[in-house]
This record gives structure tokens, sequence and C-alpha cells, in this order.
């Protein structure tokens, strides 16, 4: 059975993923299982690069093992791509899920930005035990609602309106979203590959 180990501290991430592979037959676990665990700095300048930082250093601490890492974020057309690879960190390094959206909307209200248009984009690094890499995309396009709305989720969902709907990912709920998301696009390409290392296809 492979053993996947996911590069990431944030319980409610590792949840997602987790639920999302659970048709596989595989063990999955989160970084924050390791005690030694300490999260690298996300220095990259694009998702790419922070989801490969993050897959390379945990990596080295379970070389014999499949990891998987993501970067993901919030990109606001009217306020030119942000806050982009920052969105954990838009209102500061600790800040809390809030103090992210509050700034968010605030920044829109006060540059007084019309287009509210945004899309969430993920981007996944999967390594090998030999260090073959594979790399996925995903992308969620919708807008930015007026307010906060909902009680699911985590992030920016309370504030994102996915295409086509009217309600926020934090209304919709974990169901829906798990079949919309930018990380369930970008992990079908994970699960692809994982399927046919296992079946040798």
């Amino acid at each position: 059975m492979i053993s996947l180990w996911v590069a990431t501290t944030n319980k409610d991430k590792f949840k997602e993923i987790k639920e999302l592979l659970k048709a596989l037959p595989i063990e999955v676990h989160g970084a924050f299982e390791l005690p030694q665990y300490t999260a690298p700095q996300e220095n990259g300048s694009t998702f790419a690069d922070n989801a490969r930082i993050k897959a390379k250093f945990l990596r080295a601490m379970r070389p014999d093992s499949w990891v998987l890492a993501d970067d993901s974020g919030l990109e606001a057309q009217g306020l030119k791509g942000l806050p982009g690879v920052h969105s954990a960190r838009y209102a500061g390094p600790r800040a809390r899920d809030v103090e992210n959206t509050t700034k968010l909307l605030t920044q829109l209200r006060i540059q007084n930005v019309a287009d509210r248009a945004a899309q969430f984009k993920c981007v996944m690094v999967l390594l090998s035990p030999t260090g073959e890499e594979t790399i996925s995309e995903g992308v969620l396009r919708g807008s930015i609602s007026k307010e906060m709305r909902g009680k699911t989720g985590f992030g920016y969902d309370p504030i994102f309106i996915p295409e086509n709907e009217t309600k926020t990912l934090a209304e919709l709920g974990m169901a829906i979203k798990n079949k919309l998301s930018h990380r369930a696009q970008a992990l079908k390409t994970v699960r692809s590959h994982l399927e046919r290392i296992m079946t040798g296809v």
C-alpha cells in the first residue's frame, strides 16, 4: 500500500485532501503528525515554487514515501491578482482566516473596486520516493461577495461565489465544494497518476 504524506499543517486542508483521496487504497498522513516538523519558509514567487519548496522539505524527512504539497490562494482581478501567493498571510504572518478575509473586503471597499471577479488557484507537486515530480493545477472562477456568508469551509470560502452559483462556498457546504474546488481539480491529476502506479498501467 502506498504511503502518502501531505506537506501541510493546516488540518482543514488536510481533511479536504484526505476526503478527496479516500477512494484509493493509500495511507494518507499529514506533516503535523511529525513532532519535529516545522513548515519551511514559503518565499517562492509562484504557487508552483511554494508547493515545490514544501514537497522537497517534507521529502527530506520522509525519503521512502510519496509526498504531496500544494500551494493555493485567491486572486482578485480588481486588486491585480492579490492576495495571490500571500493569501494565507495577507493580513500578517500569523493572520487568522477572518482577518485575511476582512482585509480583502476592506481593500475592495477602500479602493472602490467595481470588478469583483476572482479565482481560486491551486498548484500541486507530487514527489515519488525516487524523486519523480508530477505537477497539477486547478482553477475555480467566480466573484467576491460584499460580506461574509456561510459557516463551512475555511480561508476565503465565506466570500467566494463560484461561477453559476449565488451562494458562497461556505454556504454551499463541503460536499459541493469538493466537487467544484480548485484543489479537487488539481487532485484529479494526482489521483489518476497514483492509480496508474498502483495498477501498473
